[in-house]
């Protein structure tokens, strides 16, 4: 955001600033700072002689290996997640230039996986407060903290907004959530080129109830177990009502919040503002794209796949619901395309007779018990790690231990006979040898997404599925892995990172300005996604690679206005959908700063 001593005309490339600050305030503001690039005139009229080296670069490059250099120095990865952010609150279009040059290395520093360390030691690498924090026991000031932002009703493009109780895997870090909103705002820029002056990172601090926190003196949130029930869902209404009167064109976008509120959330505003769940939606819609390539590589067709997803919590019934609503789109009725899915998750396969226990959104999922009534149980005495983030799932199991056993993974394979595997449990190695041989001996082209990250949490390594069954799978992970080569066959393994599509989807909405985040526009974003993989050859990735990001994105975003424009849901008049895309990046150069 540029301070209100600036003001900017144009846009992309071609933007130019003009400001009343002068001297140490214009080396300050990182929005406007550009070190020793200023040219001579703009050192003259801004009073920036004799603050500055007396040597003029106005390209970027020699700024760009001093940075690098620097980067490469640090001695840890989150020793790099620091300077980076740092660079950033220095000089925000350099920092967008080093990150965009070095996607592929920066990307995980910035971002997943490292700010997940970067949370858990927040209030120790605490540097600039960026964004807004809005607490629940001061929920009358919420407009007046967004409002202290600075921004005008038409400056702002796009909040992500984060309570942070399910952040990554590592799971409930309270205020020091912010760091998920900033990073994801960051992926927004580097990857699609939304205008990261027209952004707000926002945590809603609602409490936490990790008690790490509660009892570090350092901790920066508030110091309250979580609040929940109709409490919070006010702090919600008021947050979305304060956000839409200050900034009435920008889309809502809710990260890492617990699976029942995410669901309950979306719902609620869906139809109402241009909103949009990626822990849902995006994952859900980025495994779509896999599978649209996956499905039709195996030569079958989607009415006849046989799903079976390990874990059910958000991103696992984002996924299902994406995979149910392809099956409609081929001439399947809702009923017979959820019968068609299988969820396992703590209490073994999910059944109606556990309903009680099960959350809202897993409802529809959960099998007839009669169906399974003669498929074998497993004493079930130990827990598994995530027990703590899932206690209604925890419960569950314990109830059916105790009354016989749990119908495991291994026992759904053998009865499903599935197309599809899929993983989303955070927990490592689920994938057995004999699980998926069993499975790859009544499929030809079995399809299995170990999807769990980070890296060490993956169900099972492309390189064992690849071997277990003879270079057959078609193979999509969650982290990235290198190449495979098997039997001569070099396999390049796609990764399904959401950054691939939620960037190019919101700025598509931006874009249009579309009045909602409806379901066909985000799966022309999978199927933009999806479109980007073009290599069948034998063993080719069914993703397209992050190094591509800046073009998927552009690709991306084109299909979701168009589709915007389709439904007729698009508020700016667009001749040229492909022009306005191209017009409204915002790209990391130096544009010219004029004193007035």
């Amino acid at each position: 955001m540029f301070s209100r001593q600036a003001k900017v005309t144009g846009t992309g490339k071609s933007r130019k600033i003009e400001t009343t600050a002068r001297g140490y305030d214009i080396l300050r503001d990182p929005a406007l700072n550009k070190g020793t690039a200023f040219t001579q005139e703009e050192r003259d009229s801004l009073e920036l002689n004799g603050l500055l080296p007396p040597v003029i670069t106005t390209e970027l490059e020699p700024q760009l290996t001093r940075a690098l250099a620097a980067y490469r120095k640090a001695p840890s990865d989150l020793d790099k997640h620091i300077y980076m952010w740092r660079l950033h609150d220095n000089n925000v279009t350099l920092f967008y230039a080093l990150l965009q040059r070095h996607l592929m290395e920066m990307l995980p520093v910035v971002y997943d996986p490292v700010v997940g360390q970067a949370i858990e030691e927040y209030s120790e690498v605490i540097t600039r407060p960026r964004g807004i924090f809005l607490s629940i026991n001061e929920p009358e000031k919420i407009e007046e903290k967004l409002a202290a932002f600075g921004a005008s009703a038409d400056d702002i493009d796009l909040l992500v907004a984060s309570d942070a109780e399910e952040i990554l895997g590592i799971g409930d870090w309270g205020a020091n959530g912010i760091d998920i909103s900033i990073g994801k705002l960051a992926v927004y820029t580097a990857a699609a080129g939304v205008d990261p002056h027209r952004v707000i990172p926002v945590v809603l601090d609602v409490g936490t109830n990790n008690e790490k926190l509660l009892n570090d003196p350092l901790y920066i949130g508030y110091r309250h177990s979580r609040v929940v029930g109709k409490v919070y869902d006010d702090f919600i209404d008021a947050y979305v009502a304060a956000a839409k009167k200050l900034f009435p064109k920008a889309m809502l976008h809710w990260e890492d919040f617990g699976s029942t509120n995410a669901h309950r959330i979306l719902s609620r505003f869906r139809d109402k503002v241009p909103t949009f769940n990626d822990d849902m939606q995006g994952t859900g819609a980025i495994v779509l794209g896999a599978l649209l390539n996956a499905v039709q590589r195996s030569n079958t067709l989607w009415s006849e796949q046989r799903v079976v997803i390990l874990g059910a919590g958000t991103a696992g019934v984002g996924i299902a619901d994406q995979i149910r609503d392809q099956m409609m789109r081929h001439g399947l009725s809702q009923d017979e395309a959820t019968r068609r899915i299988w969820l396992v998750d703590l209490p073994g396969l999910l059944t109606d007779d556990m309903t009680h226990g099960l959350l809202d959104f897993q409802i529809c999922y959960a099998r007839p018990a009669s169906e399974v009534e003669s498929w074998a149980l497993t004493s079930a005495d130990t827990l598994a790690a995530t027990e703590t983030r899932w206690p209604a799932m925890a419960t569950l199991r314990r109830e059916k231990a105790q009354n016989g056993g749990i119908i495991e993974l291994a026992e759904v394979v053998k009865n499903v006979h599935p197309t599809i595997l899929i993983g989303t449990s955070t927990t490592p190695h689920l994938f057995t040898e004999e699980l998926v041989k069993d499975m790859a001996a009544h499929v030809e082209r079995p399809i299995i997404l170990p999807l769990s990250n980070p890296t060490n949490l993956h169900e099972a390594t492309p390189t064992q599925l690849i071997e277990w069954t003879e270079g057959r799978v078609l193979v999509a992970t969650g982290a990235p892995f290198d190449n495979v080569v098997y039997q001569g066959v070099s396999y390049t393994i796609g990764q399904a990172n959401n950054a691939a599509l939620y960037p190019g989807l919101g700025f598509g909405t931006i874009v249009s300005r579309a009045r909602q985040v409806s379901d066909e526009m985000i799966f022309a974003a999978a199927q933009a996604v999806a479109s980007q993989a073009t290599d069948t050859a034998p063993g080719s990735a069914l993703l397209p690679s992050n190094a591509d990001l800046r073009a998927t994105s552009s690709v991306v975003a084109i299909e979701v206005a168009r589709k915007a424009q389709e439904q007729g849901l698009a508020q700016s008049e667009i001749t040229d959908v492909v022009e306005a895309v191209n017009v409204h990046q915002w790209w990391p150069v130096y544009g010219t700063v004029t004193a007035i």
